[in-house]
């Protein structure tokens, strides 16, 4: 039985546990904090004993071996192991607050606990340059707006697509709340009419039927789904071939409530039969009918 791994990196405080965590409850044997330069090694002892499905966490604790990770990488592909790799990110803004709520020392830290915002700052501009090459091997997923429920949700999807075949990821968004950091394209959709101003259309979504045939009828929206999807459909086998693993696309309107929402749904449905294809609506999915208690910021 081939061995199953899910190699999860990313910043401090970006909601590596909580991702461990999900791991952990889909039935993965997980490891945090394994040095890098020990992962060929520990494939090769994990293969035929606790599980066929592994999971391991790496980050700035173990700076040291990062250097070493691309060779063992590739080492594992030689071997036929293709890992999930997923690289979870949040804005510096997010991460000093997480820190700041839960008076935790950063790892690259060797001040106080209480340490100023300035040094924080610095040491997660240095993290973000030990990571960055790791980064752009990976699926990255934006935590900023996320909660701890929604996180699991993203990694169980994700763990859930085919190794070894490109996955597709839509994601609607509100440009009010900012770009998503983990996007590969961006489409901006605010020139389209806008069913906010409907007012029996502004309490629902773009995945309810009434905002769906409002926008079907309206000029232009057809177009831009059309223009979308022709582009990606241009080169999509380019980027396959290129070994990619996932293509995030970003869809935004000015909320990220209807517009981008309904396109999302749109392209997902088109590209699905070819591709492995997920769904991602950003603002939707960070609604507070959560309790407090499940921000993400309180379990970094």
């Amino acid at each position: 039985m081939s061995l199953e791994i899910v190699l999860i990196t990313g910043m401090s405080g970006s909601g590596k546990s909580v991702a461990l965590h999900a791991l952990e409850d889909a039935g993965y044997y997980c490891v945090d904090n394994l040095p890098p330069e020990l992962l060929s090694a520990f494939v090769e002892l994990e293969h035929g004993r606790h599980s066929n499905k592994v999971a391991i966490a790496m980050d700035a604790r173990s700076a040291g071996g990062l250097p070493h990770l691309p060779g063992q990488l590739e080492r594992l592909q030689r071997q036929g192991v293709v890992p999930h790799l997923v690289f979870l990110d949040a804005t510096t803004g997010t991460l000093v607050r997480r820190f700041s709520e839960t008076r935790r020392r950063h790892p690259l830290s060797q001040g106080p606990v209480a340490e100023g915002r300035r040094a924080l700052v610095q040491d997660i501009e240095t993290e973000r340059e030990l990571l960055g090459e790791l980064r752009e091997k990976s699926h990255v997923i934006d935590t900023s707006h996320l909660r701890s429920s929604q996180l699991q949700s993203y990694i169980k999807e994700l763990i859930a697509a085919p190794v070894g075949q490109m996955t597709l990821v839509f994601q609607s968004f509100g440009f009010k709340h900012g770009l998503p950091s983990d996007s590969d394209y961006v489409f901006d959709v605010r020139m389209l009419p806008n069913p906010h101003y409907e007012p029996q259309l502004r309490p629902l979504t773009g995945m309810d039927a009434p905002v769906a045939e409002f926008l079907r009828q309206q000029p232009g929206v057809d177009q831009m789904r059309r223009d979308i999807q022709q582009f990606l459909e241009s080169w999509l086998d380019m980027m396959a071939s290129n070994h990619r693993s996932y293509v995030t696309v970003a869809i935004g309107c000015t909320g990220g409530q209807h517009r981008s929402v309904f396109l999302v749904e749109e392209l997902a449905r088109h590209f699905a039969p070819r591709w492995p294809t997920l769904c991602r609506h950003r603002s939707l999915d960070s609604r507070p009918t959560l309790k407090p208690a499940d921000l993400l910021a309180h379990d970094i």
